[in-house]
């Protein structure tokens, strides 16, 4: 065992994401001295990007919203880090559905413009298509009642829910297909209003529809953006903050447990054995797994550990990294992103991959979202198509260190890349002869990455329960211990982004009130 000499961290962040690096920078602004530990050989979490034979790609950023010129968030960002980050608009179109033999559906944005969208192609479904954009716009406000909660003391939060209590009960407590099914009974008005599911991982009969609104709405109230640069661009702008104030960023560093003492967390031990002391340590791997895997046995109360357990993980992923060589344009390939359903049966993942075709899957383009991507003379550009699945597939291999999960393994990857190929070949006949390079993720992978149980991308599920529950305050029951990221208050960037602002707030109440200024 070894301890550093002196104790000189103020705070100690456990993970990298958007989280963890957004409530490192911000106690970093106030002058703290933040330590920040990331497991991965890269940091940025989700927002690290990667690359192979001359292409890149983002492993978790497709597109963003709520990060126009004047949103909040957006306005958070800038104050985060020492040099503005810049943001590419996707423009007016930045969805393209195609729902089973149907004619592809453009979604743009504002509201008005898809709502025309959608009246185009149900004309006999104004009405219903009106009381979703009403439907829309209600439930966003009830979950921003929702968030400040994160960091109040309960009876505070019980105020507030009581005050919102019929916004709530309405928008927050009900499901994505509950709220649709209320609206219309067409089934393909029905498939087109929720099909974006993805962006949440939240399968319309599980996930709260305030969440579907949430995401999904952000794009229609300031557009669809795109990190200038590609998702590096995040650890890029906000890592130098934390240094400039004195902290560290240490990638390739797993904290192994919490260090506990008179029932108080007081640092973290790594599992290099190194002993790091902190009076603050801000968990950014996820609620269940800090309770699971950080927390000591015996530590903190077990009914607040029970409730984190008892809420459901969200979906899991395969993802197949194209790389094309060529004018992909030309070929059909755009700054849209597609998602392809063969039927209007949209709430459906693979979940007996690699048996059957997958029941939809989304492809996005990220060299064309990004005005510094250089093509070179080969005119290199990089794609990505996604499949959601469940963990059981992988399953088997999940105790195997990678490389030698043996024969079985390498044949289910080559086997679900084949029949992703097909289906993408199928979608873009032309660009898939442009395609040199192609490799398969699985959730195997996202779970090496993050750390998230079972592979989880967006970690746990959006369900009515998760968006109720109290268990996941900013601020634990244990001293010294919270939580950010995307547990906190939603999933994606814009959420983790949340998430680490409210927990730097429940550490140094100053945040918001430097942040206004």
């Amino acid at each position: 065992m070894t301890e550093e000499p002196t104790n000189p961290w103020d705070a100690i962040v456990v993970g990298s994401g958007m989280g963890g690096m957004t409530a490192a920078a911000a106690l970093s602004k106030l002058g703290h001295r933040v330590l920040l530990l990331e497991q991965y050989e890269t940091l940025g979490g989700l927002t690290h990007s990667f690359s192979r034979e001359g292409f890149s790609w983002d492993v978790g950023i497709h597109y963003l919203g709520c990060v126009a010129p004047g949103d909040r968030e957006r306005s958070m960002l800038d104050w985060l880090t020492q040099t503005p980050m810049a943001f590419e608009s996707m423009g007016s179109v930045y969805d393209i559905l195609h729902l089973g033999d149907t004619a592809p559906l453009a979604l743009s944005r504002p509201y008005e413009a898809q709502e025309r969208d959608l009246k185009d192609r149900f004309p006999n479904e104004a009405r219903a298509i009106e009381a979703w954009t009403a439907a829309l716009r209600n439930a966003r406000s009830a979950i921003y009642a929702l968030m400040p909660t994160r960091t109040m003391p309960e009876f505070a939060s019980q105020m507030i829910e009581w005050w919102n209590h019929r916004a709530i009960e309405t928008w927050c407590k009900r499901t994505t297909k509950e709220v649709v099914d209320s609206i219309t009974d067409n089934p393909n008005l029905a498939a087109a209003l929720t099909a974006q599911w993805g962006d949440h991982g939240g399968r319309p009969h599980k996930a709260s529809f305030a969440m579907h609104a949430l995401i999904c709405g952000s794009y229609l109230e300031s557009g669809a953006w795109y990190p200038v640069g590609g998702g590096r661009a995040f650890a890029a702008h906000l890592i130098p903050t934390i240094t400039d104030a004195g902290g560290e960023a240490r990638a390739g560093v797993k904290a192994e447990t919490l260090l506990v003492e008179e029932d108080r967390v007081v640092g973290v031990r790594t599992s290099r054995g190194e002993t790091l002391r902190a009076p603050v340590v801000i968990s950014d791997i996820g609620a269940r797994e800090t309770v699971d895997r950080l927390l000591p046995e015996g530590v903190g109360p077990e009914d607040w550990k029970h409730e984190i357990r008892a809420l459901p993980p969200s979906i899991a992923h395969f993802s197949l990294f194209l790389g094309f060589e060529g004018d992909v344009q030309a070929a059909g390939a755009t700054r849209s992103n597609h998602w392809f359903y063969p039927q209007s049966e949209v709430d459906a993942i693979w979940a007996e991959a690699p048996d059957g075709d997958p029941p939809g899957f989304f492809v996005s383009f990220g060299s064309l979202k990004d005005p510094h991507h250089d093509p070179g003379p080969k005119r290199k550009y990089a794609g990505e198509m996604v499949v959601w699945t469940d963990w059981r597939c992988v399953a088997r291999w999940a105790k195997t260190e990678p490389g030698a999960r043996g024969a079985d393994y390498a044949a289910l990857k080559e086997r679900i890349a084949a029949k992703m190929f097909a289906q993408f070949e199928a979608a873009f006949p032309e660009l898939a002869k442009l395609v040199v390079f192609r490799e398969l993720s699985t959730p195997l992978a996202t779970a090496a990455i993050t750390g998230h149980h079972e592979g989880r991308f967006y970690g746990l599920d959006g369900t009515p329960e998760r968006v109720m529950s109290r268990a996941l305050t900013a601020r634990t029951p244990v001293g010294g211990l919270y939580l950010t990221g995307q547990d906190v208050v939603s999933q994606g960037i814009q959420g983790a982004l949340w998430g680490g602002m409210l927990s730097a707030a429940s550490v140094d109440p100053r945040v918001f009130r430097t942040f206004r200024t």
